[in-house]
This record gives structure tokens, sequence and C-alpha cells, in this order.
């Protein structure tokens, strides 16, 4: 009975990974409409286009789509957050209200966690949140992998399509850590692994190119690892 509590445990866990959110978005956050520019979202926000960009690491800013989620206030803890005397930003729904939050305001954490660097190499792709989850980074084959921060290992194999071989590293309550496309994993589920210890080798499983795709939720939403890792 425990096997099978643990491997029902271990499919929510990459059902999280694979899901779309589509709920409405929460304070701090606005869902592209049709015809919608960053020029135009930043101004019906009281804020600026370079902070738009800057936010939610747009590379092209006139790519956005509809139905992308983007942050529209600073993050929790900026400079510009503690300054900041703007009035709360506007949903798509119009609704400015101080009502509870949605699931999807869980993208700001309450919260922190102390990551490391989980391997070597230069990110290829940063996150947005909604075409890329995490980040990329790119390496040799083979190039060490190594856990971000200590937790169990919650899931190691390769059943979720577009991650190849996949290691989750679940760290407490409320955070955990995803490794995609590795040549070997080297732990196993239900295995205690501590900070910096290597737990794969990099490699190119399911995907075009040999890299490490790295992921980090928060209570089942994706947000930003590159906030958490330090400078370097």
């Amino acid at each position: 009975m425990g096997k099978i509590i643990r491997r029902l445990t271990c499919a929510s866990l990459i059902a999280v990974l694979a899901a779309c959110g589509s709920a409405p978005v929460g304070p701090g956050f606005y869902r592209v409409e049709r015809g919608d520019t960053v020029s135009k979202v930043a101004r019906a926000n009281r804020t600026s286009v370079q902070n738009i960009v800057r936010w939610n690491n747009l590379t092209d800013p006139n790519a956005i789509e509809v139905g992308q989620v983007l942050r529209v206030a600073p993050p929790a803890g900026s400079v510009t957050a503690a300054t900041s005397s703007a009035p709360p930003p506007r949903t798509s729904s119009g609704d400015t209200s101080d009502s509870a939050p949605s699931s999807s305001a869980l993208i700001t954490p309450a919260t922190s966690i102390s990551l490391i660097w989980p391997t070597q190499g230069s990110v290829i792709r940063g996150f947005d949140g909604k075409n890329s989850k995490g980040i990329d980074i790119a390496g040799a084959s083979g190039t060490q992998i190594v856990a971000a921060a200590a937790g169990t290992v919650v899931y190691a194999g390769n059943g979720l399509r577009g991650y190849g071989n996949l290691l989750i590293v679940k760290h407490n309550a409320d955070y955990l850590t995803a490794y995609a496309h590795n040549r070997a994993l080297l732990v196993k589920e239900g295995q205690s692994v501590t900070q910096g210890q290597p737990i794969a080798e990099m490699g190119d499983t399911d995907t075009n190119r040999v890299m490490l795709h790295f992921e980090l939720r928060y209570k089942g939403s994706s947000i930003d690892p590159s906030r958490y890792l330090p400078a370097r």
C-alpha cells in the first residue's frame, strides 16, 4: 500500500510539471488579451515597458501572445516593490479589489529557498512562465549535475514526455526542483540528497542538444529559478 501511495504522489507531481495554467491570474499579474502590446499593458498598470520586459525576461517585447501571463508588479522584496505607491494593477477581468488571491498568485512565494547552481555552463534560455517553465543550461555530455538544495528524490524516470530522463527533488512542503534531459540518473526514488550532491549526468534525452532543463516549483506553480540562484 505504501508503494502505491508513493507512486500516486509521484504521478501527481509529474502532472504538476505537465499542467498548463489556465486559472485567472492573481494580483500583480496580467493575462494578455487580443490587441494588447507591452506598451499598452505597461500604461494600464502604471509602469514602464522596461520593467515589463525585465520582470518577464522577454527577449522580444513585440512577440507577446494572447493568453500569456505577464508580471506587471515588481517581485516581492525588490526595491521597486518597497517604494512603489502605484495602485494595484488590473487583471484581465479589470478587478483590482483586495479579495483573496487565486492559487496562481502563489507564483509570488511567501517563503524563500536557498539554491546553488545545479551545474556548470551557460544559460541558453531563461524563464518566461509560459513557453519556458525553467531555465536551460548548456554543457558537455556527462557534465555533473548536483542537487540545488537538500531534499528527497520523489521521481526518477522518463515517463513525462518532453523531459527525457527526469529527476524531481522535493525540498519541503512548498518547494521542489526538477532536472530534465539527463544522460544518466545517479539517485533513486525515496533517496535523501544533500545540497551539492551529484545526482545526474547532463545529456540530451528528449531534446535536440545537450543541456539541463532546470525548474523550480512553489506549491505547484513554476517560478523563475534564477531569482533564487547566486550571482555568477
